[in-house]
Formats: C-alpha cells, structure tokens, sequence
C-alpha cells in the first residue's frame, strides 16, 4: 500500500485513491465542498487545494492521486492562503442568514468559516441578491446562498438518472435551476437536501421547525419498504421532525427514497388509536389497558373451551419486529398449543424500481415493490417456531382450507402505515378477535378487544430485508399516552417480569437473530476507492 505524509503524519493509502480520500479515510481534517464519495469528482470549489511537493502549483486534493512517498502540505502558507480567499469569495455575496437559515448548526460554511476564514470581511459593496425558488414538491432552493458546489446536479444526473437540475449561467451569474416544467420530483429528490453543503436546498416539511442542536438522532430502519434503508430519526420532545440516510455500503449507501424520508407523517396522526376498548353486550367500551387485556386472553381461552385446540390463530404483521412476532407467537401457543400463525399482508406495487447512472449504465438504487419491512423476519420467525401456519392469501380465500375453517378467534397485529384491511372482511376475522394497530379503521370499529399500539418509530427489535440481512433499530419516541408497545403487552401476558427487552428477547431466539446489534454510532463512513467519472 503506498504511503504519503501529510503535514508530516504518514497515511496508509489504498492504490489509485486521491489524496482527499486518504485523508478522510485516516481521520485527518482537510476543507472539502464540492467532493462527495458517491458522486463524481469536479474540483470547483477549490477550497481543497494543497501543497505537494515537487509541483509548482497547488492542486486540489480531491482530484490527485496518491503516489508512494508523496508529501502533502495543507497548513503551509500558500495552503492556508488560498483556504483564506476562497472563503472571503464564497461569503461576498452570501447573506447573513445564519439566525433564520435551517442548516445553521449544520452548515459547512459557517463551520469553514470559523476554521479556515478570515475573522473581519473586507467586503463593503451591497450583496447581490437573488430570487428564491421552488423546485419541486418538497423542495425549495434559496439562490443566494448557494455556492455553487454542484453536488445537486451530480445527484440527479449520476444516482437518480433523470436531470432536472441544472447549472445556469456562468461566472458570477451562475444559478441552479430546474428545465421548464420539470420539477425535481424524482422518488430520491430529497436527498438532495442531504447533499447541500449550506442552506441553498431546504425540505418544506422542516422548513422553520426545529434547530438542528436541539435534535437527537437515533438509529433506525426505513418501514416503507423491504429494502431496509439504513435511517437517522431526529426527533425533539417526543416527535420526529425529519429523517435522513444512514450509510450502509450493502444497503443503501448514502441514499434513502421519498417514501422512507416521509414515513414518519403518520406516526403523529390524528387517526392514532389511544383508547384501549372491549366488547360489552354487543357495544365497545373503554376499558383499562390491563382489563383489555386480560379480557382478551379470558375470551380467546373461552374461544378454544368451547371449539377445542386448533382454534385459535395469530396473524402475525410484517410491521412487527422479529422479537415481538416470537413473544406472540409463544403467548398464542400457551393459550392454543395448536394454534395457527398466518403471516399477514405483504402489498405490493408490482416491480422494483430502479435508478441508473444514464452515462454508464450502473445501477445506483432500488426501491423495492414490497411495501413493507418485515416480511421475510416474520416467515423466518413463524419457520422457527414451528407448527400449523399459513399465509395470508390463504386465510382469505372464498374457500378456505379444513384447518383454516376450523379457526374461531384469534389474535391481530396491524401497524401499517396506511389502510390494509381489505374493503370486505375475511371470514378469518367473523369471530372473537384481538386486534393490536396504530390507525383507526373497520377492522378497530369492530374488535372484539382493541389494544393500540405503538409505532414501528416507538419500539425496539429488528427487521429482515429482501436480501436476509437483520438488522436492529431502536425506539425514538415513547408511544402516545394510551398506547403500549406489543412486547410489554406480551411480557405481562406471558408472565414475564419488567419490560420487554428486545436484545434478550433475540438472544432467547438463537441464531441467526441473537448475534445482530445496534450499529455504532461513532462508524466513519468510508470514500470510495474508484469514483466513475
């Protein structure tokens, strides 16, 4: 591996890597706007220029490749320099917006600022100012603050394949826009927002409603499809304010899809269940949480005195975590040793949708057609356990199977986020039912006990993607006053003590389930080692 010194420390390099990688990789600090380890290399900002021995002229570190032996100056004079005038370029036009900008706390240019800028402007002329614009459904692009880095361009040109922004003009009349009638619309649009170094491109859903040092970031999963996009929730007093990528280079790499970045909307809806109700002389009533559910075991025990064992089932959401389908699982088969677990409704959209880059064919994302998950943890965790079980095109057959007609009562886990239950009700759900689900709905209207339930953004445990990776998430928010999460309910009805425990719930489960953990929230992302130009 060759070796080169930078600002006398030596860093080990990968072969044909640049110097700019080398150094993010290492951990050393080098200014950097326009460089981005998914996206092409450009080398317009120019803040990144250095020092290297042997050639007359600073060159941008972004674009040099490494060669054994190499020194690199970054702190040197002419370094330090040129570091100094591309700031005082970037700010002379750039408005003091800093106390109302939405990117303040996260901004590359006030961060840079401090760090490598000059302490006093010599700027005395008035600043140009420029039009702010909206782009798209969920974008808007304040023109003044950009500086022209041309990450957004790249983006939609290189990841997502379809071009609706563009630079426009030249020198110092240089615009981002977007071609008449042509919103930045894609399904990835908004990470450009992600992408934007300063306060250029801003998300209207966040527009003005947190400062980013008040949020805290936890870990997640994206519920919006089987794709299992790795996510950050950033959530302030109990609500989640937005939700950005997570790296993951065998998942999603630095992207996430619209559907996942607005996935959260529902978890604060109007329509969420809060109100635990049991069934009483052929009305529901409000009820204790702890009577609801000891009336639902009490009823789905009466269910099997009076049919005999077989008929009970659990329909088992592919919104649930793994280690909550398997307490379930344990608590429907206590009560019916032969009870049946179904795995629920898996929608679908047809086909995957997949971006490629247009310049060389490679494929840069995919949003999956399956709309949900988990479905493949929870057909691993039904397999585990083994027994009667179907699925769920078989349980709302016109004509069902004998074992599946023989069932009387059961238990019903939803938490979709949206509508799943179909227009006409399966026979399945005619007799007593237990339903745990986060919306209002036909299917909640008629429970015979109703237990809401916590959102996927309110509860711990792991999901398998399409491609049989499991992988953890962790609670963000607590659940509305009203609601519980599943595995407490189950804990208490199983008789366990304390509150559910999602790792030692995976651990009770064996492999593949007990050796998967909580990423590290300290991981450095890596560069790429080859970036297609």
């Amino acid at each position: 591996m060759p070796k080169i010194t930078v600002d006398g420390k030596i860093i080990e390099c990968k072969d044909r890597q640049m110097v700019l990688q080398a150094c993010n990789d290492a951990g050393y600090a080098i200014p950097q706007y326009c460089y981005h380890p998914g996206l092409s290399i450009v080398a317009s900002c120019r803040i990144c220029l250095v020092e290297v021995e042997g050639i007359p002229k600073l060159v941008p570190a972004c674009q040099t490749p490494v060669r054994d032996g190499m020194v690199v100056h970054s702190k040197s004079p002419k370094s330090v320099a040129n570091q100094k005038q591309v700031m005082e370029y970037l700010l002379i036009n750039h408005p003091l917006d800093c106390p109302v900008c939405d990117q303040a706390g996260e901004c590359h240019l006030q961060d840079y600022s401090y760090e490598y800028g000059r302490s006093q402007s010599r700027f005395e002329e008035d600043k140009a100012k420029k039009p702010k614009k909206d782009v798209g459904d969920h974008i808007l692009l304040y023109s003044d603050r950009c500086i022209m880095c041309t990450r957004c361009v790249r983006f939609t040109r290189e990841v997502s394949g379809t071009s609706e922004l563009y630079v426009d003009g030249r020198g110092y009349r240089e615009e981002i826009d977007i071609f008449p009638g042509k919103p930045c619309n894609n399904k990835l649009a908004g990470n450009v927002v992600d992408l934007c170094p300063v306060g250029a491109l801003l998300d209207k859903e966040f527009l003005f409603k947190q400062r980013v040092w008040l949020l805290k970031s936890i870990p997640s999963i994206s519920p919006a499809d089987s794709g299992g996009e790795n996510i950050y929730l950033d959530q302030n007093e109990g609500k989640i304010h937005r939700i950005r990528p997570r790296y993951n280079a065998e998942v999603n790499t630095w992207w996430i899809s619209d559907d996942t970045r607005y996935s959260w909307k529902n978890i604060h809806s109007d329509k969420r269940l809060t109100r635990p109700q049991r069934s009483q002389y052929g009305s529901q009533v409000e009820a204790t949480y702890g009577k609801a559910a000891e009336d639902a075991v009490a009823g789905l025990r009466e269910v099997v005195a009076k049919n005999g064992p077989g008929s009970l089932y659990a329909l088992l959401s592919p919104m649930m975590a793994c280690e909550e389908a398997w307490l379930l699982g344990k608590l429907i088969r206590s009560i019916d040793p032969e009870a049946m677990l179904i795995s629920g409704p898996a929608p679908t959209t047809g086909h995957d949708e997949i971006f490629k880059n247009p310049a060389n064919g490679k494929q840069t994302f995919v949003i999956k057609a399956e709309k949900v998950p988990n479905a493949a943890g929870v057909r691993r965790v039904i397999e585990m356990l083994g027994g009667a079980h179907a699925t769920w095109e078989d349980a709302i057959a016109d004509e069902p199977k004998p074992e599946l007609a023989k069932l009387k009562g059961g238990w019903i886990v939803g938490g979709y986020l949206s509508e799943w239950i179909p227009k006409k009700n399966p026979k399945l759900f005619s007799g007593f039912k237990v339903l745990q689900d986060i919306l209002a709905s036909s299917l909640a209207d008629s429970a015979s006990v109703l237990l809401p339930a916590a959102a996927w953004a309110e509860k711990d445990g792991c999901w398998e993607n399409h491609q049989g990776k499991i992988q953890v998430f962790a609670a963000a928010i607590p659940p509305p006053e009203g609601a519980r999460r599943e595995g407490d309910v189950y804990y208490r009805l199983l008789g366990r003590s304390g509150f559910y425990h999602a790792e030692s719930v995976r651990k009770e489960m064996g492999e593949p389930f007990a050796a998967v953990k909580l990423p590290d929230a300290n991981a450095v992302e890596p560069a790429f080692e080859f970036v297609e130009l």
